[in-house]
């Protein structure tokens, strides 16, 4: 099951991150402006920070599989959606869909392997985690042949063959069956379970600030550096590409040491690392200097991923780790969603720089309210 989920994972990471290199060409063909792309996104991100918490809870309370097929499912046609969206309307009704499947297999999948892996839970989320770096590979060199080749909307179309194929996959190795319970939920147990101390507030708080400026980062750090950078569509991509590729090695040790020694400790220091980082990158002009900031910062913060859900599952009771996780990252992936939003209305009116500088900002204070909590 690690193996099968963490593919499904790799699978809508690659489609969900063919979005960011293929921004340029997507924001040129549908006549919108960099302010309106950041809000079509987040528009996706709201969705799938709107599913964390309910699909959490119902696989807690029905079971995991019962919430991860469905996720499978909707995520195909979100993915096939993209393919055939010709203008705003209809890329923001795909963005939807792929943000509701994403949110309801995120939470049941994460919950099924803490489930499986009670003494190596960092590190089985950290082998899952690397899905996304892996996603995020395949689609910089995916988004590079679809420019050259073929058009943003083309590679689509195998993503969401692929998933229905791992659907299927799953379907016949789960030993669970399909159980719908009641569809009342148990929200304000939940929260208050949260934030029933400054400690977990304060967490809570450090880990939106941290998803916040992920989210922003991530979705426009190829139009970042074809913009700010002078870099081409191609170039920028694999750049791009440099961010997975250091994620892809360092969220499995990170979970790994976060098993062995302080989860928050090690949060912090890859927290600190990544703000050094995006302050070399605004101020990095040559390729070599750019190319060097960026792996520092993927280095830095990448390692947070992993940690952030092992703390939330480590002080979560067994009965109620999806709905715990679920409302945890329903609030980490809230913040997640107004950051594209942010560096689009900030680049618009100001400055990449001035949006990414006040990500520095928002790194320190987390760094020091989860050193603070520790």
């Amino acid at each position: 099951m690690l193996v099968t989920v963490s593919l499904g994972w790799a699978l809508l990471q690659t489609g969900r991150f063919l979005l960011s290199p293929l921004l340029p060409t997507i924001i040129a063909d549908l006549g919108i402006s960099e302010a309106m792309a950041g809000i079509a996104l987040s528009i996706f991100g709201g969705a799938y920070a709107l599913v964390q918490y309910p699909g959490g809870e119902y696989s807690d309370r029905w079971n995991r599989t019962t919430l991860i097929v469905p996720g499978l499912v909707v995520l195909a046609v979100g993915f096939a959606l993209f393919g055939l969206a010709t203008g705003l309307a209809t890329f923001l009704v795909a963005a939807t869909v792929v943000g509701v499947g994403k949110g309801l297999f995120a939470i049941p999948s994460r919950a099924l392997l803490s489930d499986l892996f009670t003494e190596r839970r960092g590190r089985a989320l950290g082998i899952y985690a690397a899905g996304t770096d892996l996603g995020g590979l395949l689609s910089s060199g995916i988004a590079v042949l679809a420019l050259t080749y073929a058009t943003w909307r083309t590679p689509f179309f195998p993503v969401a063959v692929a998933l229905a194929a791992i659907t299927l996959v799953y379907a016949s190795l789960t030993r669970e069956g399909y159980r719908v319970g009641s569809p009342t939920l148990e929200l304000r147990s939940t929260v208050g379970r949260l934030v029933q101390s400054s400690r977990q507030r304060e967490t809570l708080v450090a880990f939106s600030l941290f998803y916040f400026m992920v989210g922003g980062f991530i979705n426009f750090a190829p139009t970042y550096l074809a913009q700010a950078k002078g870099f081409s569509e191609s170039l920028a991509g694999l750049t791009f590409a440099i961010v997975f590729a250091v994620g892809f090695a360092v969220k499995p040790v990170a979970g790994t040491l976060g098993d062995r020694f302080s989860r928050r400790g090690i949060a912090v220091t890859g927290l600190l690392v990544a703000a050094a980082a995006l302050v070399a990158l605004v101020a990095a002009g040559s390729n070599v200097a750019i190319w060097l900031a960026v792996g520092l910062l993927a280095l830095g913060y990448k390692t947070g991923f992993p940690l952030a859900d092992a703390i939330i599952l480590d002080g979560a009771p067994a009965e109620g780790m999806g709905a715990d996780l679920g409302a945890a990252r329903a609030i980490f992936l809230s913040a997640n969603a107004i950051g594209p939003a942010y560096v689009g209305i900030v680049a618009t009116y100001g400055s990449y720089d001035a949006a990414f500088g006040g990500f520095v900002v928002c790194l320190l204070v987390a760094a020091a309210l989860l050193f603070r909590a520790g």
